[in-house]
């Protein structure tokens, strides 16, 4: 797909996700935005893998770690075909397929389900040893930045490293605030691009939010042979909507109908 298009594509995510989470009156936006260029690209540039048949051997994966974004993969779940779009707004709702976070018992093209975090990115390097075995597929995660204070991250880290994963490819979604405030006030994790490198990861660094920069930061790590690749990508949490982005009140917390509307606005879009 065309960057243009998939900018396009990443808009129109966003809107989802402010449709989803106000239905709701519950969910994540922050971590959400932030993360939609790349589950964007990753899912409709990147990923080999079949809404008709989702279950495909030999398929891509991807593993989301910082489940409570859930949102932003619905998003590009429905957009790819894989349910109706009419389904986002059953976000959280009792006996919905749409959880807030996801579960792959419930609903199709998930492989994993998460929520707790640091235990994503473990599951991640489980798969890419399985899918090196078989020589099919490549694995996909991602992460918070946040998260990176579990230790079960570093120990996966390592884990992938010993193996010499290089189906596996992680992204961190560097947007600097989790839900208690700014990352360095709680638990400070710079320099992440030195720590994966002194645990034998390619690392790559990119501008999270240029549809260029991640689609060509995912071409280099498929390139790349005997290690790991995490792409450090710098983001903006509430990126696409001006009173959302780099606050962390915003982690989660649904907008009232103002809010919504004046969302939807600022991204094209009508709630």
């Amino acid at each position: 797909m065309e960057i243009s298009k998939l900018i396009d594509t990443a808009r129109v995510i966003r809107q989802d996700i402010i449709r989803e989470i106000y239905s709701a009156n519950s969910g994540h936006p922050g971590g959400s935005l932030s993360a939609a260029d790349i589950v964007t690209a990753l899912y409709f540039e990147v990923m080999d893998i079949d809404p008709e048949d989702p279950n495909k051997p030999g398929r891509d994966r991807f593993v989301l770690s910082k489940g409570h974004a859930a949102p932003a993969l619905y998003a590009a779940l429905a957009e790819r075909g894989y349910f109706p779009r009419e389904e986002l707004l059953t976000l959280r709702r009792t006996g919905s397929r749409l959880q807030g976070h996801p579960s792959m018992n419930r609903l199709p093209g998930l492989d994993m389900s998460t929520g707790s975090l640091g235990q994503g990115i473990s599951v991640a390097v489980g798969m890419a040893i399985a899918s090196k075995m078989d020589g099919k597929g490549r694995v996909y995660a991602l992460l918070g930045d946040g998260e990176l204070q579990e230790g079960l991250v570093w120990e996966a880290a390592m884990a992938a490293a010993h193996y010499g994963l290089d189906d596996l490819c992680a992204v961190v979604d560097h947007n600097g605030l989790q839900i208690d405030g700014k990352n360095d006030d709680v638990m400070k994790v710079m320099p992440i691009d030195e720590k994966f490198r002194a645990f034998g990861w390619n690392v790559i660094c990119i501008d999270g939010h240029d549809m260029a920069q991640i689609v060509d930061a995912f071409a280099a790590a498929k390139e790349c042979k005997g290690k790991p690749t995490v792409i450090v990508a710098e983001t903006h949490k509430g990126q696409g909507v001006s009173f959302m982005t780099d606050n962390a009140g915003w982690h989660g917390k649904a907008p009232n109908e103002e809010q919504a509307r004046l969302a939807m606005e600022e991204l094209g879009g009508v709630l």
